[in-house]
């Protein structure tokens, strides 16, 4: 990865939030009270949030039109804000990249859809994307989590994160963290970072087995799987399409076992990913989940594939590749 990866400054107690609805709508009661928790988690930390009338701006099912919506973005820099916090995912962020979007080299919070922004930020050779939990799921997360996230903003160690080990061997470079389907359909394009030599951690939601086999073959085809260091697999929440709701995650996976006209999840994770020759750890706590660690995209990662963790360390940041 070529890019420069230094990351912004810490967080100062007083500095500014701009809230960012890129993708789909804030609507309802219910997501109105979980944005509020969320902005109280941070105004507990003290910092500053502006608080932009967002909650049921609408077009269609996005939150407000195209323009509309990069506005929020552009807002932050007009403002001085010091992190922009993206307050729900879904569907939109995408399609701001249509047009040029100059992102500036800001803290930017959210994950899911808005993978789009943050690997768009970290292709336009800016850091500080944070793969994290976005505004309407912040209060829900647990203390760990939470505190993980105070901890990376105000610029203090993280701890490790442990998963399971499924390839040994270790690896260290540059972090990168996705939603596999979002991060899918930037492959071909000008937002896709550099994935030489990265540390890279995919998640993803409600797609079943083939659907995921489909988007990992569709990177190994085009060669991306094929230069990164190493892989880290978070959550894939809802992606195993057992039908019989009683069965454990083990359960069905021993039934598919045995069953000649099905693959388990972990089945098409491993087939797809374990014969590249570099370290791979599943189970990492990364996703559509309550516990979905944040991560600084860009930071110096090492990946223990014999121990399954994770280790990030801000501080350190990637040396340039060879031209």
């Amino acid at each position: 990865m070529s890019q420069d990866t230094c990351l912004p400054a810490p967080l100062q107690p007083g500095d500014r939030v701009q809230l960012v609805a890129a993708s789909s709508a804030l609507l309802g009661d219910d997501a109105l009270a979980r944005l509020e928790a969320g902005i109280a988690v941070l105004e507990g930390w003290g910092l500053e949030v502006e608080r932009t009338p967002l909650h049921g701006r609408q077009w269609g099912y996005l939150a407000g039109q195209d323009q509309q919506r990069r506005g929020d973005l552009e807002a932050a820099a007009r403002r001085g804000a010091r992190l922009v916090a993206c307050v729900r995912g879904g569907w939109g962020a995408a399609r701001l990249l249509e047009n040029p979007l100059a992102l500036q080299a800001r803290w930017l919070l959210g994950f899911s859809d808005v993978t789009s922004l943050l690997w768009a930020q970290m292709a336009q050779g800016k850091a500080g994307g944070i793969h994290g939990p976005l505004l309407t799921t912040l209060a829900a997360e647990p203390t760990w989590s939470q505190e993980r996230l105070r901890a990376l903003l105000f610029g203090e160690p993280l701890e490790d994160l442990q998963g399971k080990g499924w390839c040994g061997g270790s690896a260290a470079g540059p972090l990168l963290a996705a939603n596999l389907t979002v991060a899918t359909h930037l492959l071909g394009t000008p937002y896709l970072p550099d994935l030489r030599g990265a540390i890279l951690v995919l998640e993803d939601v409600s797609e079943a087995p083939y659907r995921i086999e489909r988007m990992l073959t569709h990177w190994r085809l085009c060669g991306a799987l094929q230069q990164l260091a190493g892989i880290g697999l978070g959550q894939f929440t809802d992606c195993d399409d057992s039908t019989d709701e009683n069965l454990t995650e083990t359960e069905w996976a021993k039934a598919c076992s045995t069953n000649p006209d099905r693959f388990s999840l972990e089945q098409v994770l491993r087939e797809r990913t374990t014969d590249l020759g570099i370290p791979v750890i599943s189970n990492l706590p990364v996703g559509h989940v309550a516990g979905n660690a944040a991560l600084p995209l860009g930071a110096w990662a090492e990946l223990d594939g014999s121990n399954g963790q994770l280790r990030i360390r801000p501080g350190k940041q990637a040396p340039p590749l060879p031209r």
